[in-house]
């Protein structure tokens, strides 16, 4: 009985023992976490405990300048402005340093990292970006920006903006030209003594892939670093060169081609009748017309720039053929007027010497030896020319007014396809060096 006793009650303590460790397994199981988050914040941001306005130790804790790593991820590029040499991109930016006062216990990797929205809780680097014309946060729906704060003391600050930034341009090749536009980020009042910006090792500039451009394409992007020194101290700087091709195959349909078409129907008045003023006329004033409509409207999208663009010269080339044109049926005018004025006068002249030989019968003597002398023509000996095939070939024509149009003919086509050879010959295989 005493032994039946005995082995029940050692049966009951163990279960007792297996409940109390199940129990206790459970409550570890069902620690609320979100609560440990409350009492971590609590312990290292809590009043006292940390200020904002003292920048964090150097590296390993010194008292050297604190690092930063900065990377940003180009979201998109919504438009590349000639007239006002600017750019707008949307980006997320991101800052990370140490920040040894922010460490705290992770309880065995349960606690991955802790989640702020609001930048004035922990210190921040006074960054900012020096080309900025205008620029805005996004806060829809909620505020895009988050702080991540790490259990060795590592800071995360991400944030989505939107900037407007100024882009120097130039011109000199336009439309055949590439274009680099900066962005440069810099500290406002910590000298690099105290902080000091670096690119994060690896990728630090990335760009969307489905990125499209309507009248650019990006070609790469280069990381460079930008210190400044001025009277104050040196101050840590670092930029981004984004380098744009400009689409050419949009100025070659909407300006080069319609440009060609005007001066190639300007030489149809050479094929018209010199007589028809009126149609050679109207045909020249109104290609005229258009090709200064034409240059003026490309003028108007762009900078009034101190020097001669591509597009400038083409397009005062094109003006000055047909232009060319117009003066070449001046020209044509004036010498048909000429031709029948020559005419005329040798019509005068041949009714003249026939009416004097008409004459002549009457008033010579019968017998006269001299009269008969006169009456012999006049033998001219000219020496031989020797033969020439461009002046036989003009021979055919043989008023100066179709001589010229004739010419002209030839010559308007030969000059401009000379003129489009060292055009393009000039500015597409120019290296990228001789642009500035």
């Amino acid at each position: 009985m005493t032994a039946t006793t005995s082995t029940t009650l050692a049966l009951f303590a163990v279960a007792i023992l297996v409940s109390l460790c199940c129990t206790t397994t459970d409550a570890n199981d069902k620690v609320n976490f979100r609560e440990k988050e409350k009492q971590v914040l609590d312990q290292i941001l809590g009043p006292g405990r940390y200020d904002a306005r003292i920048r964090p130790s150097g590296v390993n804790g010194t008292d050297g300048a604190a690092i930063v790593m900065v990377n940003i991820f180009v979201r998109s590029i919504s438009k590349i402005d000639d007239v006002t040499m600017e750019y707008s991109v949307q980006l997320t930016f991101r800052e990370q340093w140490t920040d040894e006062r922010l460490k705290y216990n992770d309880f065995g990797g349960k606690l991955k990292y802790l989640t702020l929205t609001d930048a004035s809780r922990v210190w921040m680097p006074d960054l900012f970006f020096s080309n900025e014309k205008e620029g805005h946060f996004h806060n829809i729906i909620m505020p895009n920006v988050y702080i991540r704060i790490f259990p060795y003391g590592s800071v995360l600050y991400s944030i989505r903006i939107s900037l407007t930034l100024s882009c120097p341009m130039n011109l000199k090749l336009y439309p055949l030209d590439r274009q680099v536009c900066s962005l440069k980020m810099a500290s406002y009042g910590w000298t690099t003594d105290d902080l000091v910006f670096l690119w994060k090792d690896g990728d630090p500039v990335q760009v969307v892939k489905n990125l499209h451009l309507p009248r650019f394409t990006l070609e790469k992007f280069l990381t460079d670093y930008c210190n400044s020194k001025t009277n104050t101290g040196e101050y840590s700087c670092l930029k981004v060169d984004l380098m744009f091709k400009r689409e050419f195959s949009y100025y070659l349909i909407q300006i080069y081609i319609p440009c060609c078409m005007l001066v190639i129907v300007s030489w149809v008045s050479f094929w018209l009748d010199q007589g028809a003023v009126p149609a050679r006329v109207s045909l020249g004033v109104t290609t005229l017309l258009t090709m200064a409509t034409q240059t003026s409207g490309i003028n108007a999208s762009l900078p009034p720039v101190s020097y001669t663009k591509a597009i400038d010269v083409w397009t005062g080339v094109c003006l000055t053929f047909v232009f060319g044109a117009l003066l070449e049926f001046a020209l044509v005018n004036y010498a048909s007027r000429s031709d029948m004025h020559r005419e005329n006068m040798k019509k005068q002249r041949r009714q003249q010497y026939e009416s004097e030989h008409a004459l002549e019968p009457l008033v010579r003597h019968p017998g006269d030896p001299m009269a008969i002398e006169k009456l012999r023509p006049c033998e001219i000996h000219v020496p031989p020319q020797r033969d020439n095939c461009c002046r036989s070939w003009l021979s055919k024509f043989p008023t100066r007014s179709k001589r010229i149009d004739v010419i002209s003919r030839i010559t308007f086509p030969l000059v401009f396809a000379m003129f489009n050879l060292v055009y393009w010959s000039t500015y597409l295989f120019r290296d990228e060096g001789e642009e500035t």
